[in-house]
């Protein structure tokens, strides 16, 4: 089995690898073919690559191609983690979004529209090559905001491109430990938009065990979302807020938190990925080494502002463990190529799985996983102040989609003036003014 990544030389690739290199049952994926525009970034991964291999007997073989079609021809499975703009460009994103008061996140609020926005023109020329270089290939992507870039490639590919995402299993994962149930096993009752959930229900042998979390204020305080939210407002809600909903819930706070740090996340990822990357040039750094000090530093800083404006504290050991999007990816890779039926929470065509929503909709459920791909499960309704928020931000990410295709900035200063953590159609102007500036990826936006 081949397996094209574009964004191959992307810094968390190895987690990738690493998944690939403990799979030694048949139908693995024995060719991974990394593709990226960047040569530079394409050999530093490879580097660390080779480390992970060495000793390991039959390690997937690893071909790296700056050449888009090369990597597209005879895939199996394509997984899309680019980042147009790089670094540079989030940093800019955060900054541009603070300077008018507003939260400047990768996929949330203001910084997630200019990302979709310079991002969907990108994506969709993917899609269109994929289906008429691999129309057999199940795409698998990861590319931010990975709900919004997901729709928009599927209008393309249909059904054949899944959307997949850490913080679910990682909220799912955590909460199971707490109550002492087995993740491999219990059902999580999970539903809304990525970056935009919340877990509702964890079932073990046919019983819910949340409601016993949720009337322990011991327990709620005892892992990552528990600490971030308060358990006040978890019991509040009756159910476990996926860790971005911060952004929502505690917006002053967190924007307040972020203009007063001296480094927005971006920047500080922008330079500590600089110096990695600078670090691999030098034929004598121990790759692995360096690329594992540096990806415990990334994961022990992480939503490190939300944290501090929640009084949360450090992350535990428990939150910082491996098991995220490449564990997800490997899954669903299994249950499609050998027709292991499994169930995973991913980010799909709706098809009236939640019915506040269209059918064409991408959101994040429950799906059964075979090979014939992924299948949303029903899930119950949220409640309405749920579906209001998601009613809202899917409005946004249609803006943002119509945006791109034609080309019209009224579109898109609308996508910004409806978002719910953008409050003033004045600021959403100055934003798209400033944002068309920044970034050369924008200027198709003239109408």
């Amino acid at each position: 089995m081949r397996l094209t990544v574009l964004g191959g030389g992307g810094f968390r690739l190895p987690l990738v690898y690493g998944a690939l290199l403990s799979d030694r049952a048949e139908g693995r994926i024995t060719r991974l073919v990394l593709h990226d525009l960047d040569a530079g970034r394409l050999a530093a991964v490879s580097r660390v690559l080779a480390d992970q291999a060495a000793g390991v007997p039959d390690a997937p073989e690893v071909v790296v191609t700056t050449d888009l079609d090369e990597a597209l021809r005879g895939a199996d499975f394509v997984f899309s983690a680019i980042r147009v703009g790089g670094l540079e460009g989030r940093a800019a994103d955060e900054r541009i979004a603070l300077a008018e008061g507003v939260l400047g996140q990768e996929t949330v609020g203001a910084g997630g529209i200019a990302y979709g926005l310079r991002t969907v023109p990108v994506a969709v020329g993917i899609a269109r090559r994929v289906a008429r270089l691999a129309p057999d290939a199940w795409v698998i992507n990861f590319t931010n905001p990975a709900g919004l870039v997901t729709e928009a490639m599927a209008r393309h590919l249909g059904d054949r491109v899944i959307g997949i995402c850490d913080s679910p299993v990682g909220l799912g994962r955590r909460v199971a430990r707490v109550l002492g149930a087995d993740p491999d096993t219990a059902w999580f009752d999970y539903a809304g938009l990525n970056h935009l959930g919340w877990l509702r229900g964890l079932r073990v042998r046919g019983r819910d065990e949340l409601p016993r979390l949720l009337a322990d204020p011991e327990l709620l305080g005892s892992f990552e979302e528990g600490r971030l939210f308060g358990p006040d407002w978890i019991r509040a809600l009756g159910a476990i807020p996926n860790e971005y909903l911060h952004y929502y819930y505690f917006n002053r706070e967190t924007v307040r938190a972020y203009r007063a740090a001296g480094q927005t996340r971006g920047a500080f990822l922008y330079e500590q990925q600089a110096r990695f990357y600078a670090a691999m040039e030098r034929p004598g750094t121990p790759a692995l080494k360096t690329w594992d000090a540096t990806r415990a530093e990334r994961e022990a800083t992480y939503m490190a502002h939300n944290r501090e404006a929640a009084g949360a504290g450090g992350r535990d050991a428990a939150d910082l463990e491996s098991g995220g999007y490449e564990q997800v990816a490997l899954a669903l890779m299994r249950a499609i190529a050998r027709h292991r039926r499994t169930t995973l929470i991913l980010d799909v065509r709706n098809r009236g799985s939640l019915c506040a929503l269209d059918s064409d909709a991408v959101v994040e459920v429950p799906c059964l996983v075979d090979a014939n791909g992924a299948h949303p499960v029903p899930v119950s309704p949220l409640p309405d102040h749920a579906t209001a928020l998601v009613c809202a931000v899917k409005a946004v990410e249609r803006e943002v989609l119509a945006a791109a295709e034609s080309g019209s900035r009224a579109r898109a200063v609308k996508a910004f003036a409806l978002h719910p953590l953008v409050d003033s159609v004045t600021v959403a102007r100055r934003l798209v003014d400033a944002y068309t500036a920044a970034h050369p990826g924008l200027a198709y936006l003239r109408t």
